[in-house]
């Protein structure tokens, strides 16, 4: 890495918590990252499902993730600026990360400049997915009479009910994926997101906005790049639950990254 320029670290569905392939050990990994990151680290920007079920009572957390918190803490105490999106695991963000944590919460996409570049960060859940399920899913997790009415259940069991949930959803998936499924999916999600982020980009200049020069998704949980038109790129992050994938910027370049489970590093081309 180059030791002159600030850095911009992009990062998505760590999913900590969730009891898949040694949780501990990817919270460790998750942690060292972290606290490894080089003197020029700029600003992180976590792309949402960080955790695998987050809710926060108003002096209660989950518990647990505390290699993680201090990490994060770490993090902001080196002057290093640290963005938090909002996932669909972990939308019941309220004021804990802001306040203990010094993190910027971001509970919706946003564009934002990074040395000259725009950027459309965001976690990538709904974007393009309209459909009547997801409508009636997301109203029920964002409905504030809700939220208060589930803060009112004792937090032993309201977080259970919360992480077993999600520990379902995540590993029902995951069982039921065979290789051919997965690539399918892979493939029909990013013509999705190329599709979309065309369209975007496209209502962007009928409208005279400045264009947008990247995007970086998540949720998706698969490692891919797309050349859009005007030179534009779109990155969707892997996970973290098999080899844990990452993206850099220097200023100039965007380039993939993979954390090998045995810690050696698998530097991908740039994008």
């Amino acid at each position: 890495m180059c030791s002159n320029k600030n850095l911009y670290f992009f990062v998505a569905d760590v999913h900590l918590g969730l009891g898949y392939k040694e949780p501990a050990e990817r919270e460790r990994q998750f942690a060292e990252f972290l606290n490894t990151l080089p003197h020029n680290t700029k600003e992180v920007y976590l792309l949402g499902d960080i955790f695998d079920f987050w809710y926060e009572y108003k002096d209660v957390i989950p518990s647990g993730y505390t290699r993680a918190l201090g990490a994060m803490a770490a993090l902001v105490e080196r002057g290093i600026k640290l963005h938090f999106f909002n996932g669909n695991h972990d939308i019941w963000t309220y004021r804990y990360l802001q306040n203990e944590i010094g993190a910027v919460v971001h509970p919706k996409p946003e564009i934002v400049q990074i040395e000259g570049v725009r950027f459309f960060l965001a976690h990538g859940d709904g974007l393009w997915d309209k459909s009547r399920s997801y409508r009636i899913l997301q109203s029920i997790f964002k409905c504030r009479f809700l939220q208060i009415l589930f803060s009112g259940l004792h937090p032993r069991w309201a977080l259970w009910l919360g992480k077993k949930w999600s520990h379902h959803n995540r590993i029902t998936r995951y069982s039921k994926e065979t290789e051919g499924a997965r690539e399918s999916f892979c493939a029909e999600q990013t013509a999705k997101a190329t599709a979309w982020a065309e369209e975007y980009l496209s209502n962007l200049q009928a409208t005279g906005e400045q264009a947008v020069n990247r995007f970086i998704l998540g949720h998706y949980h698969i490692s891919a790049t797309s050349r859009l038109k005007e030179g534009a790129t779109l990155s969707i992050l892997g996970d973290w639950l098999n080899n844990a994938d990452y993206l850099l910027f220097d200023g100039h370049q965007l380039t993939r990254h993979k954390i090998l489970r045995c810690a050696q590093n698998d530097r991908e081309s740039s994008e």
